[in-house]
């Protein structure tokens, strides 16, 4: 644990730093996001990132996944362009070190159809000198195909 004069370790140190780090960064993400910041959100990745958005993507062209900044932001450019957000909410966070996991829920409108989907979502990030350099989204993709078929099968 710490040392024996009380005093944190050089490696507690550092991790208490990793994690200050990470929390700044998981902040920022989700006050971007909600503004639809595509700039600052954009600021936020690495050059090189391990992204997926599982899911059917012949049907979503947002889902998938993809390896660099220019590819991320053509993401939330499809997404942002076929969807109208209603509500969501952050029922929960957990950092350890660099990692994250966030769990919430969303209700959305696709604005092709005008019909709402709701789903319970949850993300794990991967934070490296204060850059995402992993990310992974699971969501209800089904529910989201669903709502953007102009008719239910």
């Amino acid at each position: 644990m710490g040392r024996d004069d009380g005093l944190p370790s050089r490696n507690e140190f550092e991790n208490k730093l990793v994690m200050e780090s990470t929390k700044i960064t998981v902040a920022d993400f989700l006050a971007y996001l909600q503004q639809r910041d595509l700039n600052s959100l954009m600021n936020l990745f690495s050059i090189d990132i391990k992204w997926n958005v599982p899911g059917n993507e012949q049907e979503i062209a947002w889902l998938g996944s993809r390896e660099s900044k220019q590819e991320i932001e053509e993401f939330f450019k499809l997404l942002w362009r076929s969807t109208q957000p209603v509500s969501a909410e952050i029922h929960r966070i957990l950092i350890e070190g660099s990692q994250v996991m966030i769990k919430g829920e969303f209700c959305t409108k696709m604005l092709k159809t005008n019909k709402i989907v709701s789903s319970v979502f949850f993300i794990h990030m991967v934070v490296r000198y204060a850059k995402i350099i992993e990310y992974t989204l699971l969501e209800d993709s089904f529910a989201v195909s669903q709502s953007l078929r102009e008719t239910v099968d």
